[in-house]
């Protein structure tokens, strides 16, 4: 039994078996689950962050066992953690989203100096870099933001 809860958190309700860009899926997942912690306190959303993060630490280690393979492209909970970070205070709307979308799948792809945390071990190895990438997403869309002088 908690093998089966571990792939379906590991996996983003089973988005990570997507036969195409499943870290894509992933990251709508995690699009998805910003829309509804937008309509919760602050303090709400924080929480539900790091406990995504706490579980995705966890049960990422676990995959890859239950994988037998580093890092398997079925696990996309550092997605769905890295677009809650990408979103994190950033008003809502669907501009702001889907700009804050597109620079997360793009520091994702791209990991811009972030090659380093996929060499750490285990669950941490997995998450940071897409923690990593959603905080470097979420500065880059409030710099944008600041710019237009508005919320997008």
């Amino acid at each position: 039994m908690v093998r089966h809860i571990a792939i379906f958190i590991a996996t983003g309700a089973y988005s990570g078996y997507s036969p195409i860009a499943p870290g894509t899926a992933g990251s709508i997942v995690g699009l998805l689950l910003c829309f509804v912690l937008d309509y919760l306190p602050v303090y709400a959303y924080l929480s539900a962050a790091l406990a995504v993060i706490a579980a995705g630490v966890l049960v990422s280690g676990m995959a890859e066992t239950i994988f037998k393979r580093k890092d398997p492209k079925e696990v996309v909970i550092d997605e769905i953690a890295g677009m809650l970070i990408t979103l994190f205070l950033v008003p809502p709307g669907l501009v702001s989203a889907l700009c804050g979308f597109t620079l997360f799948r793009l520091f994702d792809i791209a990991k811009p100096g972030l090659r380093w945390a996929e060499k750490i071990p285990g669950g941490w190895g997995i998450m940071l870099d897409d923690i990593l990438a959603g905080a470097m997403a979420n500065i880059l869309l409030r710099v944008i933001m600041a710019l237009f002088h508005q919320p997008l």
